[in-house]
């Protein structure tokens, strides 16, 4: 089974770790630097080890199955 989570973005970017954390998929950063580092978490569909690489809008991220995609915050 697998869930989709839109995650809305606040400015150019956010990390990757910090991007696990705010989503609800881990504690804190940290731990999000730890899933980063097993090889758990791929980016656009390849696994992503840079524990702080810039995730953009447009982007797609999973761990799990779990699949976040990372949306424009509305203006305004």
């Amino acid at each position: 089974m697998t869930d989709t989570l839109e995650f809305e973005l606040e400015g150019d970017y956010v990390e990757l770790n910090q991007l696990l954390k705010l989503a609800g998929l881990c504690d804190s950063g940290g731990a999000g630097k730890q899933l980063v580092a097993a090889g758990l978490v791929r980016v656009d569909g390849e696994v992503e080890w840079r524990k702080t690489c810039k995730i953009r809008e447009g982007q797609r991220v999973e761990l799990d199955g779990t699949t976040i995609h990372v949306v424009a915050a509305p203006v305004g």
